[in-house]
């Protein structure tokens, strides 16, 4: 299985993004903000975290215009798998591939450490491998993470079961405690905490190793 891990100018996560996915067994290839393709057969597309264009104008909208963008949103109409962490998740919502917004927090300070997420749904290739309800430790580290939409979409993604991780305890003022969502196919995933932070345990844990791995079980079997 192949994955493609982008990179922005101010990106910070996206070595980490890709040694997640290569102790995965995926296949890894590097992908510059100005290229206009993906690699051929790239399975996933894994946008990273750190604070593309420096967080200019609204947290992703700028990355969610440059070049590549173009063959992520083409990627994903296709039925391509998507995974936007942190900032990743930001320029998905820019990109309209996912609902909402992420807001400056609701204690309008930067957040960084290591957080209670609970598994709202196992029914995505991304969360397969995790018990639903289960409760795993992940990092978060953002200034810009309270994910905010309207009640209308609110009912929506709960109704069609498209909320991926909530808080145990909000740190932001997300709403619903949302803390990543699903696409309506089930194949993009953004999510504002940091799993590639946590698969080896010599770097403080193993709870987001899993979505990794359920993601490469799914792809094989597909």
């Amino acid at each position: 299985m192949k994955a493609a891990v982008v990179t922005f100018p101010g990106s910070n996560c996206d070595r980490d993004l890709a040694t997640a996915f290569e102790r995965a067994g995926f296949d890894v290839a590097r992908v510059w903000h100005k290229d206009t393709s993906l690699p051929a057969g790239t399975d996933v597309v894994g946008v990273p975290g750190g604070f593309s264009f420096g967080d200019y104008l609204r947290c992703g909208a700028i990355a969610a215009q440059s070049p590549i963008a173009t063959a992520i949103r083409a990627h994903a109409a296709r039925g391509g798998y998507v995974l936007g962490i942190c900032n990743g998740f930001q320029v998905l919502t820019e990109m309209q591939l996912l609902p909402g917004a992420l807001m400056r927090n609701a204690g309008l300070k930067f957040i960084c450490k290591t957080i209670t997420l609970n598994v709202a749904t196992r029914d995505s290739a991304f969360t397969s491998g995790y018990a639903k309800g289960a409760k795993i430790a992940v990092p978060v580290a953002h200034h810009d993470g309270n994910f905010t939409i309207d009640a209308e979409g609110l009912a929506r993604l709960q109704g069609e079961d498209r909320v991926a991780f909530t808080y145990d305890q909000n740190p932001n003022g997300a709403t619903a405690d949302i803390a990543g969502v699903l696409s309506e196919n089930r194949r993009v995933l953004g999510m504002m905490p940091h799993p590639e932070r946590v698969v080896d345990a010599q770097h403080g844990g193993t709870d987001g190793a899993a979505l990794f791995a359920s993601l490469m079980g799914g792809l094989a079997l597909a």
